[in-house]
Parts: structure tokens; C-alpha cells; sequence
């Protein structure tokens, strides 16, 4: 054990990582480092600021900040789905799917990729002004860490608060506990978040009912068809499903969705 451990030293640090531009390197962490501060951003009101933050980090040891990173590292699906316009897409392609009648196909893989890319498409402007307002700042040392996760935030909650409805606001108010607002800038982020998930979740199964209504009506033609023909034993998913499929296609049923999940947004 002692010769492998004395073999494999070396070459642990003799290892690099390929030589990649500074710009590649911020593009590809630049969500990963958002959703990481909008995070620890939830974790205050939106009145009380994080006092003394960038001190306690700065006196914290290397290994403490490695471990409080990999720490907030797991919560990064979660701030995807729960801070972006993640869930109404992924939801609405699931219903597409189970209206269209193919129980598998497109993959969740294929659907999950989709809705991850559509959802930076429609966040890049957020994501944008995050990084010129808050991270771009910061790593210059131009502001402190507190400064950059209030002025990170504020585009995130922006976007969040142009998406929800006031009733789903004013039940979360309501049942905090706190005090009523004067104006949306006092509301916690911790009280927009599920306002605004409950919001998309609305907003998708309003499209998803829309999308079964065609499908719907060519189910229900077809069996009409078959039982007046006398064709009991035929299943009519195997007559509808290929004339859903056809359908969908000729009126290029994926460009309409896409397009119309991205202008819901604006």
C-alpha cells in the first residue's frame, strides 16, 4: 500500500487541468456560480442584509470555504427548478407527451435536455445582468460579497415576481407571519419562491389543458368511427396515435410550442 501511495503522489501533483481561455472558463461556471450566490441570497429576507459576510468568509480557512462549496453544491438542481422558468417547461413536455399518447418517447432524457437549454435561453438576460451588476463586480473587488448577493438577486426576483400571480403572493404574505408589505421590495425572497412555483405549476397545466384538447377531439372522433363500423376488438389508441402523430407534425407542433412557452415569458 505504502509503494502504490509513493507511485500515485507524484503524478497527483504533477496534474493539471488543459489550458482553457478565462472567458470559456466564466461562460461555463457562470449559471453554476449564479444559482450558488442566489442560494445563499434565500437564506436572508430581503430587508435584513448578510451582515459581516465577506469578513467571516475572508477569515475562514481554505479547507472550510472547499467544504461550505461542495456544501451548497447539491442545492443547485434545486435553485434550477424552483428559481427559474424550468418547471413550467418541463412540465408542460411531460403533458404534450401523455397527451399525444407516447407514453416513452420523446425520452425523459431528451425532454429534460431540452427544457435545461430552453430555460438559459430564456434566462440569459437575467443571468446577464446578474453577471454585470453582481459577479463581474465582485471578482474585480469592486464590491463585497454582501453587495453582490443584494445586487445579484435583484434581477432573479424581478424575473420571479413579473411571473407570479398576486393571489399565490398574497397567500404566502398572508401566512408568514409577518408584517404587511408597503411595497413588493420589502416581501422575502423566501416567501416569493413558493408564490412563484405554485404560479408556473397554474400557468403549465393551463397550457397542458389546451394541448390535450385537440388530441382529445381526434380520440373521440375515431372511437365514434370504429364502434359506428362495428370494429369492437380494434383498440382505437392504434388507429389515433399515428393520426396524433401526423397531425402534430403537419401543423409543426414543436416550433408552436416552443415558441409560445418562450413568449409566455415576456
Amino acid at each position: 500500500m505504502g509503494l502504490i501511495l509513493k507511485q500515485v503522489t507524484p503524478q497527483m501533483r504533477d496534474f493539471r487541468f488543459a489550458p482553457t481561455s478565462r472567458k470559456l472558463q466564466l461562460l461555463t461556471l457562470l449559471p453554476v456560480v449564479l444559482l450558488l450566490l442566489f442560494s445563499i441570497a434565500t437564506c436572508a429576507s430581503a430587508t435584513e442584509p448578510l451582515a459581516n459576510l465577506d469578513s467571516t468568509i475572508k477569515q475562514l480557512a481554505n479547507p472550510i470555504k472547499i467544504a461550505l462549496l461542495l456544501g451548497l453544491i447539491p442545492l443547485i438542481p434545486s435553485a434550477l427548478v424552483c428559481l427559474t422558468c424550468f418547471t413550467r417547461v418541463i412540465v408542460v413536455f411531460s403533458l404534450l407527451r401523455n397527451a399525444i399518447g407516447t407514453r416513452t418517447t420523446p425520452p425523459n432524457q431528451v425532454l429534460v435536455g431540452l427544457a435545461l437549454f430552453l430555460t438559459f435561453f430564456v434566462m440569459k438576460p437575467t443571468f446577464q445582468s446578474v453577471y454585470s451588476d453582481a459577479i463581474s463586480p465582485y471578482l474585480a473587488n469592486q464590491i463585497s460579497i454582501e453587495q453582490a448577493l443584494s445586487q445579484g438577486s435583484t434581477p432573479i426576483r424581478k424575473f420571479m415576481l413579473k411571473q407570479v400571480r398576486e393571489r399565490d403572493l398574497a397567500l404566502f404574505v398572508h401566512f408568514s407571519g409577518d408584517n404587511k408589505p408597503n411595497n413588493v421590495s420589502d416581501i422575502p425572497t423566501s416567501t416569493i419562491i413558493p408564490a412563484f412555483i405554485i404560479s408556473e405549476l397554474k400557468t403549465a397545466f393551463q397550457i397542458g389543458f389546451l394541448l390535450y384538447l385537440p388530441f382529445l377531439i381526434v380520440d373521440t372522433v375515431l372511437a365514434s368511427i370504429l364502434l359506428s363500423m362495428g370494429m369492437f376488438m380494434l383498440p382505437p389508441m392504434m388507429i389515433s396515435l399515428p393520426v396524433k402523430l401526423l397531425l402534430f407534425v403537419l401543423v409543426d407542433g414543436w416550433n408552436l410550442i416552443v415558441s409560445s412557452l418562450i413568449s409566455s415569458f415576456h
